[in-house]
């Protein structure tokens, strides 16, 4: 069975990178019938936040991304919080110290940093601890054994690293990229186990992996780099014929295509980066849901970002991107984020909607109105707008108390004539008995007729008197919502300001 996870970190709000992560792990896992699992990686306690984990779950619930499994959700495979996991992890460092695959470091951060300035020095771009310089610093490969224990006994500060070998070729096969072969002299001995009893990322997600029993890893591209590490852990621990197949996504890009995109590219062009609003010391930071967006629209926006269908079908629901959905249709090349393409998903989806679920997202915006009106208000508007706030905004028109400015408009007709004509109109709006839309217009098109007046001649002047704009819904439509006691104290308002 397919089981794969979404392991965030809890050092600050989920970015819609994460996002997409978790949304392609969940499509994968559905597509294959199998199971999707959260699994919070908190081994990092210097950078965790409190509020981190909970905004995490609120965020995958708004999208619509179940697990089956995780924080909140036991399974047979937790707990499914690293910090709760210590005694595990240490179990696997003791064997691979014991098998020779890693030992213990003693070095100060003072004498890590000598050593990198020193290898600065000797022109060495990239200094780093590794097969060749272990043998310089101060670890259970240089001291004795009794000095080892000694250390040990005395509590002395130390961490664990991984021995990794000289001049070994490393091959992995990526799902998205294909194969990548790494050498082993390109990798330093990373830590794998913190002087604070926590293991570090490369170990503990190797450790629940295989003990999740998680069959595909699918995560950023930035954890490419570590892949052939992680390959390398799964040798040494003798779980290689079970290792998970990787699958490394592209970034998300800026919008102009240069370089990750970031919380500062949102706050520099105004759109947000983070699917729900937080709240930090300077104040609020904007989110995808609080700024108007529906999560269909998120979601669906969010899956284009690194992958296509085959087609050209881009409005989705999340049952048929599930259907949809192969890893083998994800991009190796970085996506860019789009904003005016995003608002048009949002657009595209709220016409997907039918109008009493709008009415019930917006009706406490219209507490003091009768359902029905807001109902052909919805059907009216939700075709030109992009976000359900515009709803609630172009409603004005529609009630009492709307202000119109008079003098903006610019007349084809003389006064006299546009008084004349509006003069008419309302009389004969106010003779019809069935005030709906299809009688208003067969009204309207024969006192077209019968002046030979064009349409132009009066539509453009009655929405203008009845609305004080220059575009919009069928004005037609518009006067049967309004009724008859807007519409004729609308147009004697006009006629008032026509000299």
């Amino acid at each position: 069975m397919v089981r794969v996870r979404f392991a965030p970190s809890p050092t600050g709000p989920l970015h819609i990178g994460g996002v997409r992560t978790a949304l392609y792990n969940f499509l994968f896992a559905k597509k294959n019938k199998g199971v999707f699992l959260l699994r919070i990686e908190d081994t990092d306690q210097k950078r965790y936040v409190d509020f981190a984990e909970e905004y995490i779950k609120k965020s995958l619930d708004w999208c619509n991304i179940k697990y089956d499994e995780g924080v909140d959700i036991e399974g047979d495979k937790g707990p499914y919080r690293q910090s709760e996991r210590k005694e595990i992890y240490k179990k696997y460092v003791k064997e691979l110290i014991k098998k020779g695959h890693a030992y213990y470091a003693f070095d100060t951060k003072e004498e890590l940093e000598t050593m990198r300035e020193n290898l600065k020095k000797a022109g060495v771009a990239s200094p780093k601890y590794d097969s060749i310089m272990r043998e310089q610093m101060k670890n259970s490969l240089t001291l004795s054994k009794e000095e080892v224990k000694k250390r040990l006994i005395e509590n002395q500060q130390y961490v664990v690293r991984v021995k990794i070998p000289r001049n070994k070729e490393i091959k992995l096969k990526d799902i998205i990229r294909g194969w990548v072969v790494v050498n082993s002299n390109t990798i330093d001995d990373k830590v794998i186990f913190k002087s604070d009893g926590m293991p570090t990322y490369h170990l503990a997600n190797v450790v629940d992996d295989y003990l999740m029993e998680i069959t595909h890893v699918i995560r950023g591209e930035e954890w490419l780099p570590s892949a052939p590490l992680h390959v390398m852990l799964y040798d040494f621990l003798g779980w290689n014929k079970k290792m998970p197949e990787f699958a490394h996504l592209p970034l998300i890009l800026r919008p102009d295509g240069k370089g990750k995109l970031s919380k500062r590219d949102g706050d520099k062009h105004g759109f947000p980066v983070f699917p729900l609003n937080y709240k930090t010391e300077e104040g609020e930071v904007a989110g995808f849901k609080d700024s108007g967006f529906l999560s269909s629209a998120f979601v669906n926006m969010l899956a284009f970002l690194g992958w296509n269908p085959g087609t050209e079908k881009e409005i989705f629901n999340l049952e048929e991107l599930i259907d949809a959905f192969s890893l083998e249709r994800v991009s190796k090349s970085g996506a860019k984020f789009d904003f005016e393409k995003t608002k048009w998903f949002n657009q595209q989806h709220i016409r997907l909607l039918n109008n009493k679920s709008i009415y019930e997202i917006i009706k406490q915006d219209f507490v003091e109105h009768k359902e029905e009106k807001i109902i052909k208000i919805i059907e009216l508007e939700k075709e030109r707008v992009l976000f359900l706030s515009d709803i609630v905004f172009n409603s004005k028109i529609y009630f009492t108390g709307l202000n119109i400015n008079y003098k903006e408009y610019v007349f084809k007709k003389t006064n006299k004539e546009i008084k004349d004509i509006l003069c008419d109109i309302l009389e004969k709006m106010m003779k019809i008995n069935d005030f709906k839309k299809e009688n208003i217009e067969t009204i309207i098109r024969e006192y077209i007729d019968y002046k030979n007046l064009k349409f132009g001649d009066l539509l453009p002047l009655l929405r203008f008197a009845l609305t004080g704009e220059k575009r919009g819904p069928s004005i037609y439509s518009i006067m049967e919502v309004i009724g008859k006691d807007i519409l004729k104290n609308r147009i004697n308002n006009f006629l008032k300001n026509v000299e």
